[in-house]
């Protein structure tokens, strides 16, 4: 108990080195910091069942109860329901009345507005994005940050010129712990690290993604169908009116990604935080719709291996229709794993350091010991705390998920999904980012590094040198070596 206690302290200390996985995003300066006694005045596009019960209530929340100085004054839905739903609970929390918008680009024209929050379904998330930047706007984006990949891209681009603060709706990656554990990777506490894992099982009688209910309530005349579509904008085809695609749209490919783009964002943002890796190297994806045969189009079990070029492998696999035992998230490393609480996204944000035996890492002092990481009650009231807090200062670097962090999850589970659809395995390149079907090439420079005796590859932020990277050949491997015209290698 009193080792935990110590380690407690340490790693708390630890967590202040963490500030250093900021550096993982790019530097934008800071525009004009708002004064103290500056209200900011927010826009909601897509107030619906994530925009109203998360944006608008934790905004209200920190407005009414923790004294942060905004104001919601403007809505916009294209479903009338949601949209009156929102400016009944707005005046009754407020007594201030928000204006209402049929039109997204017309509340962005509204020059009284300072920053939108943006819960819409995800194939409008880059256009609405990008739309807002132009309009000046700071933003909340629900994840997945965009819908395709060239559009992730576009975002981090326009984000490092517009001085504004984005942030992605990963509400976790505000828990201290992922810092925490970047900075033990950084120091080489786990030796080099070679590989993650993480999970989101779900199972349900009613399949993934039907428990969003849809009523009689929606129907023609209360949705605004093609703009929903996004027709116009060439964002999806035509299509008939179906409650189910309006209401359960992430069962869809032309609008969600089901698992992929739902539940795997959220676990391999976290993991990406936590390690300090960014971008794949190289990524395959598989699964099926192996149960749930009810018009989805989405898988119902999916897995993902996505290889670094730092040297490092992440798998990600769940199944919608199984949920009992539940893989675990971790990250294993040459000298020691971290094996993550149960509930890490829950309730216990806590871990365990499993060293490796003492034969392998010359230290018989790495004991096994369970951190209690300082639990956040409510990840989405901080996450929206956080964005408040950097708009205010003016200072986008201040976002617990930036852009940056945002596209790089986007990536992974896209081509993890083009990877299932088409059959393919892609890779994508280290500098560019350009995107190409895989060849030898990946496995080639591997062994490439092998036969050179190659220095290992480690993430951003790496501190230890050669801590936990190194091999020690038996004293016999001097043997090795071509024979050359019959001759051994030299020295034996």
């Amino acid at each position: 108990m009193n080792q935990n206690k110590e380690s407690r302290r340490t790693f708390l200390k630890q967590s202040a080195i963490a500030s250093v996985a900021a550096s993982q995003f790019s530097a934008v300066a800071p525009s004009n910091a708002y004064q103290a006694n500056e209200r900011i005045r927010i826009g909601i596009i897509g107030p619906g069942r994530r925009g109203f019960g998360s944006h608008v209530k934790s905004l209200i929340k920190l407005r009414n109860e923790k004294g942060v100085n905004l104001d919601i004054t403007a809505i916009n839905d294209v479903y009338s329901v949601h949209q009156d739903q929102a400016v009944d609970y707005i005046k009754k929390q407020t007594k201030q009345a928000p204006k209402t918008y049929a039109d997204y680009r017309d509340l962005l024209n509204d020059k009284e507005i300072d920053a939108v929050c943006i819960a819409t379904p995800d194939h409008w998330h880059a256009k609405q994005v990008l739309d807002s930047l132009k309009a000046g706007k700071h933003i909340y984006c629900e994840k997945p940050m965009t819908h395709h990949i060239s559009e992730a891209m576009d975002v981090v681009d326009a984000w490092k010129k517009s001085r504004l603060v984005v942030q992605v709706g990963v509400q976790s990656t505000s828990m201290p712990i992922w810092n925490e554990v970047r900075a033990l990777v950084n120091e080489g506490k786990l030796g080099k690290i070679v590989q993650f894992q993480a999970e989101s099982f779900r199972n349900s009688l009613g399949g993934m993604s039907r428990h969003n209910v849809i009523t009689k309530e929606m129907t023609p005349k209360t949705v605004d169908w093609k703009r929903w579509l996004g027709v116009e904008e060439g964002l999806a085809p035509d299509l008939p009116f179906d409650r189910a695609t309006f209401g359960q749209w992430r069962c869809y490919w032309p609008f969600g990604y089901g698992m992929y783009s739902d539940l795997f964002v959220h676990r391999v943002t976290a993991m990406l935080k936590a390690t300090g890796l960014m971008y794949p190297g190289r990524v395959v994806g598989g699964g099926g719709i192996f149960l749930e045969y009810d018009d989805r189009e989405v898988t119902d079990v999916a897995s993902i291996i996505a290889d670094f070029h730092e040297g490092v492998q992440g798998l990600v696999s769940s199944t919608m229709i199984s949920s009992a035992v539940p893989i675990r998230h971790l990250i294993r490393g040459h000298h020691g794993t971290i094996v993550f609480d149960k509930d890490v996204f829950g309730k216990k944000q806590a871990y365990e350091f499993i060293p490796e035996r003492p034969q392998v890492t010359l230290n018989s002092k790495l004991k096994k010991e369970e951190v209690i990481s300082q639990r956040v009650p409510d990840q989405t009231l901080l996450h929206f705390e956080n964005f408040i807090d950097a708009v205010k200062a003016g200072d986008p670097a201040m976002v617990n998920n930036s852009p940056e962090l945002g596209a790089a999850a986007v990536m992974l589970v896209n081509l993890a999904v083009l990877s299932y659809r088409n059959g393919k395995v892609f890779q994508v390149d280290e500098k560019s980012k350009q995107i190409q079907d895989g060849d030898q090439s990946w496995a080639a420079n591997w062994e490439k590094m092998s036969k050179e005796r190659s220095k290992p590859r480690h993430v951003a932020g790496w501190k230890a040198g050669d801590k936990g990277s190194i091999l020690i050949p038996p004293k016999y491997q001097k043997l090795a070596g071509p024979w050359i015209d019959g001759k051994p290698p030299e020295n034996t």
